[in-house]
């Protein structure tokens, strides 16, 4: 937060320069719009050119309310009693003045002074910008929040230049200010100031068994030891600072990058990085051997659809059982997973593997012990109802509990002009026949009969007809030929 200074009536500062670092720490709702009681709340907001104030006090009895805009003069009058140079002040400050001016000449007057409207005001974003722009802030709004939305992959966040309207110039490293929390580095905006974004000189990134891997701009001096040890953090538990790998896609050879094979030597050294330069840190757990599990898993790791097939490479530790496997990543599975019909497919060979028991039965032993190159498959658990005979779509459809026949006709489109009074025929999964009343149970096959009179006579009745005018047709010939 800044922690204000107090100025005299006449003193005209940048209210910028009087904040302090310490005292800046407001939420990301500062940079959204403007808010009166936010703006208030705080010790350190300065009294911007567009801010509307209410004054309201009483003068011998009569209440009195007044509404004192600031302009770019930032020269107020207090009613008819004076005028206060309010620039460089904060809000806090101009209350105090306000206040005490009103009191001097009304001391029974019960005197407020409160911020009505935040002012808004634009700034300009330039340089390495996807399109240079003027966007819309307040008192609250910070740097940072026009870096992330305009700036390009090639613009520095170390070096990020304001010019003020007054003509002042300053450089500011949004870095120290995110991870260090230096917030005098991610200064609020004031009116008139210009963005500029400066060109990147050197962006790395490191990956792999280190404690905040990430891309990262270095400053001019620093290498692969700050890399490693200030901007990743240092190494992971189980990183193997024998095995780094560096990555230059960037080099004076013609076509691809080269990759180089480093140690901690390297590091201690701080061997210089050049610009788009990529380095992974090993992990001893890359040297354990792995397995593949496949199927219907993934709940646990990240957000995945439940129908989709996913695909997990796992590592072990020698000796581990899969019993064991299975109960410490029980993440995985999910409601859709069928887990009694698992199998595992070792050189080619396909074995069963109940993994309901390894999970729920506390007294199970397996002694399938895991093996590099295993591939462990989970089918997908869904049940269907079929619905067959006389509807517009016949076929299968998914099982969902408490759901009535109607649901599933509606499903395959309703009836058929064949069908009568909604006749169905319900047979479970084991061929059983049951209600239209009972509850629909998975694997039920439902049947809509073709059970219409006048459908039936519709189809039938030109072959019928036909027939019978071939009969009739004979019977009066042989008639005619025995009179004769």
């Amino acid at each position: 937060m800044y922690v204000p200074c107090l100025f005299s009536q006449s003193t005209s500062l940048d209210v910028t320069e009087n904040m302090d670092e310490k005292n800046t720490a407001v939420g990301a709702k500062a940079d959204k719009r403007p808010d009166a009681q936010l703006a208030m709340s705080v010790s350190y907001y300065p009294v911007t050119a567009g801010d509307v104030y209410t004054l309201a006090f009483s003068a011998g009895g009569t209440p009195i309310q007044y509404t004192i805009p600031v302009d770019s003069t930032y020269q107020i009058r207090v009613a008819n009693l004076g005028v206060v140079n309010c620039a460089g002040l904060t809000y806090l400050q101009l209350k105090n003045q306000v206040e005490s001016l009103v009191l001097r000449n009304y001391p029974m007057g019960g005197v407020q002074f409160v911020l009505t409207s935040p002012s808004t005001f634009l700034v300009s974003i330039t340089g390495e910008v996807t399109t240079t722009v003027e966007q819309e802030a307040w008192a609250l709004t910070r740097l940072s929040t026009f870096a992330g939305q305009y700036f390009t992959q090639y613009a520095s966040t170390r070096k990020v230049t304001i010019k003020s309207s007054s003509g002042r110039v300053r450089t500011y490293d949004l870095f120290k200010a995110k991870r260090e929390g230096d917030l005098s580095q991610d200064p609020f905006l004031r009116p008139g100031d210009k963005i500029i974004a400066n060109e990147l000189e050197r962006k790395v990134s490191i990956s792999g068994a280190v404690r905040r891997p990430g891309t990262y701009e270095l400053l001019e001096g620093e290498n692969l030891k700050q890399l490693v040890e200030k901007y990743a953090d240092g190494f992971a538990p189980l990183a193997d600072s024998s095995r780094i790998e560096l990555y230059r896609s960037v080099t004076e050879k013609e076509g691809s990058g080269e990759k180089s094979y480093l140690n901690k030597t390297n590091i201690d050294e701080n061997m210089p990085l050049v610009c788009y330069d990529r380095v992974y840190i090993s992990s001893y757990n890359d040297l354990k051997p792995k397995i593949y599990v496949e199927g219907a898993i993934g709940g646990g790791m990240e957000k995945t659809e439940e129908n989709v097939t996913n695909r997990i490479v796992a590592t072990f530790n020698n000796g581990e059982d899969y019993a064991y496997f299975v109960r410490r990543n029980r993440g995985w599975f999910s409601s859709v997973s069928d887990l009694e019909n698992a199998y595992l497919i070792r050189d080619g060979k396909k074995t069963p593997i109940n993994l309901n028991l390894m999970l729920y039965d506390a007294t199970y032993y397996s002694n399938i012990e895991m093996k590099a190159e295993d591939t462990l498959c989970v089918p997908f658990k869904q049940y269907f109802v079929s619905v067959a005979g006389a509807v517009m779509n016949p076929g299968r459809y998914p099982y969902i509990l408490d759901r009535d026949w109607e649901y599933y006709i509606g499903l395959a489109g309703g009836f058929t002009e064949s069908n009568a009074h909604n006749s169905v025929e319900l047979h479970d999964m084991n061929g059983k026949k049951y209600s239209k009343k009972e509850v629909i149970t998975p694997e039920t096959t439902i049947t809509a009969k073709r059970n219409s009179f006048f459908y039936n006579w519709n189809r039938y009745a030109p072959t019928i007809t036909t027939v019978l005018s071939i009969v009739v047709s004979a019977l009066s010939i042989y008639v005619t030929s025995q009179t004769l």
